[in-house]
This record gives structure tokens, C-alpha cells and sequence, in this order.
């Protein structure tokens, strides 16, 4: 993701604002905030921002996942298909 051409004063989003909203949910593009020459925020539609969370919940998943694999706290996919089928009889 490329800040490059949307990057704007406060003061641009304090005069602008609604336009702001209407370019940002068109586009999907977050837009970079400063002050005083600062990056300090972020501005990005709901539906972007949704899925960003749903793919960050994903990652910490499989993260989890891979520690639990490291530390060995995981069961041969033949052993659970095997208990699963014995399970069902």
C-alpha cells in the first residue's frame, strides 16, 4: 500500500472532510494524515478496514497454529481421521 498520492494535511481533512469520505469509499484507498509535517494517522473506509482485521485474526491464527506445531502440541491428520472413523461406527 502506497501513501504516495494520498497524503494531506490536517488542515486538508478539517476543510474537506466529506469529500474526503466520498473519494476514500469510491476508491479503497486509506489516506495518510500529518500534522506539522508528521505522518499521525491513517483514514481508510469501514470495508477495507474489515478486512484488514479478518486477514490480521487470520495471521495470529496461523501464528498460533506454527507455535503450537514447534512446541509439538499437534496430532497426526491419520490419527484423527482414524479416531474420527472409529468415532462414527
Amino acid at each position: 500500500m502506497k501513501f504516495s498520492t494520498q497524503v494531506k494535511p490536517i488542515s486538508y481533512l478539517k476543510s474537506h472532510a466529506a469529500e474526503i469520505v466520498k473519494d476514500i469509499t469510491e476508491n479503497r484507498e486509506p489516506m495518510l494524515i500529518t500534522q506539522n509535517g508528521e505522518a499521525k494517522l491513517v483514514v481508510m473506509d469501514v470495508k477495507s478496514y474489515e478486512e484488514q482485521e479478518e486477514t490480521l485474526a487470520l495471521l495470529k491464527i496461523l501464528a498460533l497454529g506454527n507455535r503450537e506445531i514447534e512446541q509439538g502440541k499437534f496430532r497426526d491428520a491419520e490419527d484423527v481421521f482414524s479416531e474420527l472413523d472409529k468415532a462414527g461406527n
